[in-house]
């Protein structure tokens, strides 16, 4: 619900704050003292068109605060989260309104769409009026309030996964249909090619393998002489290793009798010698290395000449060949088992459709039962609506070929405004008094169920007195018993039921200059007097206190 409005710099509104309870709640005064500016702000907040003739003259910029409580649970609550914004269970919508025409949306402190702004304010808050039924100009919401009335919110969550599960068949019995219907236009290229890699048998990274591996033995090949004479140079007839290791057996019998001459020689020529070998080593190494079979490298040209042959003829890169391969043998193999996988898509969509179908026609057929039920119940508050011989009709229009996430029917509420008069959608037949009325009865049957938690009713008793005026004030009260209720109003009847009376007025500023609207909770005998203004206008005599004191007495009895 509805807790403070905030409003700064709004047309005549300078600085406005007010706190809001649960039940309903009433704004009077003068016509122009400000009502239609508090209630255009409030839209503002919610998401509203933003206007620079909001702007208050001399500011650069308005701005309105609405914060609300809101359960856990809520709708407004699930959109919240799903653009990523805390919930902290009071929610805090503001808009700035800047004097160039430029808006800036809020919601606790975190900047977001106007978009976001005004589907979260859809959610919490309704504004009804003669002239401003939004929450009645989409056909959809009528189903939406139908379902709500009837108790049918799971029925039609249940339906939507139907609906899902038949859409999933239904996309994968048309991808299959759409791969058989290609394969078999390709048949006889897919069967030579799938059989043609299949025999190539391409791998992953064989292409750089087989180039890589060409590439040392051709390189090998060059340098295999040079390592011969290498190899031949240190352990060939002529290598000094035989020399240098007779050498050191001579010195070595030397060294008991000089050791300090001899030692030292004799390590640097056992070093030397083992370097040699340890050359020898790798010389071996590098020959078996270079040594090739001229029939492989002939191997390896043919197999990569296949492989690259293969890949300008597929237009494929030679690493993509091994996944065209696979392709091409699934398309194969979805030729040759096509047609059982078929029949089991075809047999799971018609199961998919079935179950859909069954349960949109056992919701249609609630929904028409239910259709009944409200026609009843809204009909049966229209009498003292002063609309006795005007009828109310939901109609309930089933189109088993057109089906959706919803079901198969198109709800539309439909009034008679006379008898013998044609019927027609409500929003077109009804006029805008009407349309209130018939709007307020259909709320108060509907109570809290598919309704915001905050209803907002803007003047719906213009042109009315007397028992209708009463009628309408006791049926606000009673839906105050289950959402707030904030009503603009000039009747008396309605304002002498609201369990908060707030008065709007105008006060001249500056010495006449300028003028501000303010707005004062009422309570007493304030609140008396003001029903009796309502009662006698600007005179206000006794018998108009008297009257309005008879109305408060009524109200609470």
């Amino acid at each position: 619900m509805l807790a403070r409005l905030s409003i700064r710099d709004i047309v005549l509104i300078e600085r406005l704050d007010i706190e809001f309870s649960r039940g309903l709640a009433v704004l009077t005064g003068e016509t122009g003292a400000g009502k239609s500016i508090l209630l255009d702000a409030f839209a503002l907040a919610l998401g509203g068109r933003g206007d620079a003739g909001l702007v208050r003259h001399g500011a650069e910029q308005g701005q309105v605060t609405a914060t609300f409580d809101v359960p856990q649970n809520h709708p407004a609550a699930k959109l919240l989260a799903d653009n990523g914004l805390d919930d902290t269970g009071e929610m805090i919508l503001r808009r700035v309104q800047l004097a160039d025409g430029r808006t800036r949306a809020f919601i606790n402190d975190q900047a977001i769409s106007v978009q976001t702004l005004k589907a979260v304010g859809a959610a919490l808050v309704e504004i009804h009026g003669q002239h401003d039924e939004r929450a009645l100009v989409d056909a959809s919401t009528h189903r939406r309030l139908l379902d709500a009335f009837a108790g049918l919110e799971k029925d039609v969550a249940a339906l939507e996964s139907l609906w899902e599960a038949r859409r999933s068949t239904n996309a994968a019995l048309e991808a299959h249909r759409a791969g058989m219907e290609r394969a078999a236009r390709e048949a006889d290229y897919l069967r030579h090619a799938s059989q043609e890699l299949k025999t190539l048998a391409p791998k992953d990274g064989e292409e750089t393998e087989l180039a890589n591996r060409r590439t040392t033995m051709m390189q090998g090949e060059k340098i295999a002489t040079d390592l011969r004479e290498a190899q031949e140079a240190i352990s060939g007839p002529h290598s000094p290793v035989a020399a240098l290791s007779a050498a050191v057996r001579r010195l070595e019998r030397r060294a008991a009798s000089s050791p300090a001459l001899v030692e030292p020689a004799v390590k640097a020529i056992d070093a030397a010698i083992n370097a040699l070998e340890e050359a020898d080593q790798h010389l071996n190494a590098a020959l078996a290395a270079a040594d090739f079979d001229p029939a492989e490298l002939e191997r390896i040209e043919e197999r990569l000449f296949a492989l690259r042959a293969a890949s300008r003829k597929y237009a494929t890169p030679v690493d993509g060949l091994a996944a065209l391969a696979s392709k091409y043998a699934a398309d194969v193999a979805l030729i040759d088992a096509g047609a059982d996988q078929l029949k089991k898509l075809e047999a799971a969509a018609a199961e998919a459709d079935k179950r859909y179908s069954a349960a949109a026609m056992r919701l249609s057929a609630a929904r028409t039962k239910s259709a009944e039920k409200l026609n009843k119940a809204v009909n049966a508050e229209l009498a003292p609506l002063k609309l006795e011989r005007a009828k109310f009709m939901t109609q309930v229009e089933s189109d088993a070929a057109s089906p959706g996430p919803e079901g198969i029917d198109r709800v539309e509420f439909w009034v008679q405004t006379n008898p013998g008069t044609k019927p027609g959608p409500l929003m077109k037949v009804a006029s805008g008094g009407e349309l209130s009325r018939f709007l307020l009865a259909l709320k108060v049957v509907l109570s809290d169920r598919g309704s915001a938690p905050t209803l907002v009713f803007d003047e719906i008793d213009t042109g009315v007195g007397g028992a209708v005026a009463d009628a309408i004030g006791a049926r606000l009260s009673r839906l105050a018993d289950k959402v707030q209720v904030m009503a603009v109003t000039h009747a008396p009847q309605v304002a002498a039921r609201a369990s908060q009376h707030l008065l709007i007025s105008k006060d001249a500023l500056d010495k006449g200059k300028r003028v501000a609207t303010r707005v004062n909770a009422l309570a007493a005998d304030h609140r008396r007097e003001e029903i009796a203004r309502m009662l006698a206008g600007a005179e206000i005599t006794a018998e108009a206190r008297a009257a309005a004191e008879r109305l408060l007495r009524a109200a609470t009895a």
